[in-house]
């Protein structure tokens, strides 16, 4: 049986076992969403953003793009940002890359990929931003490695310059935070990024609030 055929029968276990524990989950769950984090990820499918946070429904907002970007055109996910930074009031937003993450490893190969082209262009310009330091790095999956840390904050930078994201810093303290999900290991990284320091040199440009 592949994976699609066992979906329904799944979903049937999914809900016996939910209610096993509390009978009431689902009368719960259809009053609203509360969520304190805003979660934007990778949608590779390697990289399920509840499993690996060991969260449940209700609990975090979600939004999964190829090299979870954060581009400033992008309505789909200038729109979840919207959402859930003005009205859902999450404390938290989470940009979370993971290594050997092939969306980033095909925009640095010479070649015409198509509609993904203007897409992957993004990941080209953080490299081109950076390229000082990656240029030094001899082995190529330890140069990919950090490209996709590198991507991570400046994906974090992008959601800093939004007028939503100053705005509820500045009222309520939301913060942002830079993360890589390392698939050998399924161990979730902070990145720790100095945003303090970053904001510091960009904020005479970009400061909306």
């Amino acid at each position: 049986m592949s994976t699609f055929d066992k979906i329904f029968e799944n979903n049937a276990k999914w809900i016996e076992e939910k209610l096993a524990v509390n009978p009431g989950y689902f009368e719960e769950l259809a009053k609203g969403q509360t969520p304190e984090i805003l979660y934007i990820g990778c949608s590779d499918s390697r990289v399920t953003a509840e499993d690996l946070m060991g969260v449940q429904p209700g609990e975090v907002f979600v939004h999964r793009n190829i090299a979870n970007m954060v581009i400033s055109i992008d309505m789909n996910v200038m729109s979840v940002i919207n959402y859930a930074v003005r009205h859902l009031k999450v404390k938290r937003i989470v940009v979370c890359g993971h290594y050997y993450c092939g969306g980033v490893k095909a925009a640095m190969q010479p070649s015409d990929l198509g509609i993904l082209n203007p897409w992957l262009r993004n990941i080209r310009d953080v490299y081109r931003l950076h390229k000082n330091e990656l240029n030094k790095i001899a082995d190529e999956n330890l140069r990919y490695n950090r490209l996709i840390e590198l991507n991570v904050q400046e994906q974090c930078i992008n959601l800093i310059k939004t007028a939503a994201v100053q705005q509820a810093h500045k009222e309520r303290g939301l913060s942002v935070h830079g993360w890589v999900f390392d698939v050998h290991s399924g161990k979730l990284i902070d990145l720790k990024i100095d945003f303090p320091k970053i904001l510091g040199e960009i904020m005479e440009i970009y400061r909306l609030e």
